[in-house]
């Protein structure tokens, strides 16, 4: 297991700490906090002990939800010790996507987004069956046991048609596939109204990144690779991405739910709503989630560049993130944020707080 050693700082060294929003960073905190406190995250490689982390997580409830930004500084200098994380860092960004979808098949919105099925499992990754490919946390029950499930060519040829697990249809499959990748989305609906999907369950099939087959097969070049020129190779030939998408078999099961607070984005993986630009998503074999998160790299010059210096909470993962200092930055819902998560790719450093109790 990929893992880095933690060395302990002090908040003066931390570029750019005296200038951060620290309300903002409180607020998505305490977002965590009423999950954190009610029940201990699980203690990961990392080190950074979940009790600990619930009994600072009552302390911020204690507060109120706008304490100040004096005081949301204070909170975090007096409960946490900074822990550089000794390893180079890499940051990309996601976002919640918003496209228009239909309820019901209809002409021009074919390309469902589906539910999992009753027979799709979560294996349990201490003990998994001894038939199943390392690391696949998903998997069909069957009589005998478990089996791999079905992988995206698969279902996307009809291995789950009329089974109605239909949730809604988009019209275009590369945005499918892009919400796949995001995990969740804003469906624009005939009626004008909004439903959101989130992540419910996958194939349990690695994740394999698009842009690095597109990149093998010569329709991009090195250094000119994002999620906009990806689109744009993949919507110019419809038979070659279909090509290319199934090369990433693992597919994902989505449910709904309501748009409660568009301020917010969807319940991540740590079950608290994700906020624009103060959630992040880590190696959750790595980092106890709910953790913050010291971040200094900077965002895509075509964005306008500069530094990106600011306090995120761990409340997220993904398949592509992978060791102790691989970040994955959510910028919000919508267009613009997809413009900016789409081009981040950069450099940077991770600095872990521990609880003080523990460190």
């Amino acid at each position: 297991m990929a893992t880095a050693e933690l060395h302990a700082a002090e908040f003066h060294e931390l570029d750019g700490w005296s200038e951060d929003d620290h309300e903002a960073a409180f607020a998505a905190f305490r977002r965590s906090a009423v999950r954190a406190a009610a029940e201990a995250p699980k203690t990961r490689a990392l080190g950074v002990d979940g009790a600990a982390l619930s009994a600072v997580a009552r302390k911020a409830l204690a507060l109120p939800e706008r304490p100040g930004a004096e005081r949301a500084r204070a909170f975090f200098e007096e409960n946490f010790v900074p822990h550089r994380v000794g390893a180079d860092g890499f940051f990309t960004g996601y976002y919640e996507p918003e496209v228009e979808a239909r309820l019901e098949r209809e002409p021009g919105f074919t390309i469902p987004l589906l539910r999992p099925p009753p027979e799709l499992v979560e294996v349990d990754e201490v003990d998994p069956p001894a038939n199943l490919p390392a690391g696949m946390r998903f998997a069909r029950r069957i009589e005998a046991g478990v089996e791999p499930f079905f992988d995206r060519g698969e279902i996307e040829r009809g291995a789950l048609d009329r089974r109605d697990l239909e949730i809604a249809w988009l019209a275009d499959p590369v945005d499918a596939f892009f919400i796949h990748i995001q995990g969740a989305a804003r469906l624009r609906l005939g009626d004008g109204s909004l439903l959101r999907v989130t992540y419910a369950a996958k194939s349990g099939h690695d994740y394999t990144p698009v842009g690095r087959v597109l990149l093998e097969r010569g329709v991009l070049q090195r250094g000119n690779v994002s999620m906009q020129t990806i689109r744009a190779a993949l919507a110019a030939d419809s038979e070659a991405a279909q090509s290319a998408m199934w090369t990433n078999r693992s597919y994902i099961f989505f449910r709904e739910a309501a748009v409660e607070d568009a301020a917010l984005g969807p319940i991540a993986a740590a079950k608290v709503p994700l906020s624009t630009g103060r959630s992040l998503a880590v190696d959750r074999t790595l980092y106890t989630f709910h953790s913050p998160v010291w971040i200094e790299t900077s965002l895509p010059e075509a964005e306008g560049g500069g530094p990106f210096h600011r306090l995120l909470i761990a409340q997220d993962t993904g398949s592509a993130i992978i060791g102790p200092a691989r970040g994955d930055i959510f910028f919000g819902s919508g267009d613009e944020a997809g413009r900016v998560a789409g081009r981040m790719a950069a450099k940077g450093r991770f600095v872990v707080f521990v609880p003080r109790v523990a460190s």
